[in-house]
């Protein structure tokens, strides 16, 4: 057998190979791309100066992550009453057992602030841009959600803390109206 009959006999499987390489890649490729999800600056929160921040200043999205039905419903009232904002209650897919406190980074004082809430809490960051923080609630105890020992404020260390954007400013924004035409 000749050298070019070897060739010839190679090429459409080497070919072959080629192009199932560059689909698997492109397949590999659209697939991370699809399961990234991209840091949004729409929803960012908005840097104030602040010396304390109090509860009203925070949004809390609470998640039930427990066999307790309605318990997360139940922490959102409990939290209300202490002056937080409340976005979302819902459920988790996470297992929990003890509460877990959510947010940006875990020296924000937002999240400080809501964790002093939960003394069992362990703190998690997820680099959000947002300014919320999560509470993701499991099982239900009494040393869950104390009814003291909170704090009611907390120093902002640098003055200026990242609220979320209905939190933020306090000038209201352009509101349409309708025009003669």
């Amino acid at each position: 057998m000749s050298f070019l009959k070897v060739i010839r006999w190679l090429r459409t499987p080497v070919t072959l190979f080629v192009l199932l390489v560059v689909l698997g890649y492109g397949a590999w490729w659209g697939y991370k791309a699809v399961l990234t999800v991209p840091i949004s600056t729409i929803n960012a929160c908005v840097s104030q100066a602040v010396a304390q921040l109090t509860p009203d200043k925070v949004t809390v999205r609470v998640l039930n992550g427990g066999d307790v039905k309605g318990y997360a419903t139940e922490v959102a009232k409990v939290l209300k009453t202490r002056g937080y904002n409340i976005s979302v209650v819902s459920n988790t897919s996470e297992a929990i057992v003890a509460p877990i406190i959510v947010g940006g980074t875990i020296d924000l004082p937002a999240v400080r602030l809501v964790a002093s809430n939960f003394p069992e809490a362990t703190l998690r960051a997820d680099n959000r841009n947002d300014g919320t923080v999560d509470v993701l609630i499991g099982a239900k105890t009494d040393k869950t959600l104390p009814t003291t020992g909170f704090a009611s404020s907390i120093a902002v260390p640098n003055g200026k803390a990242c609220l979320p954007k209905s939190q933020g400013s306090t000038t209201p924004s352009a509101t349409p109206s309708a025009s003669k035409t």
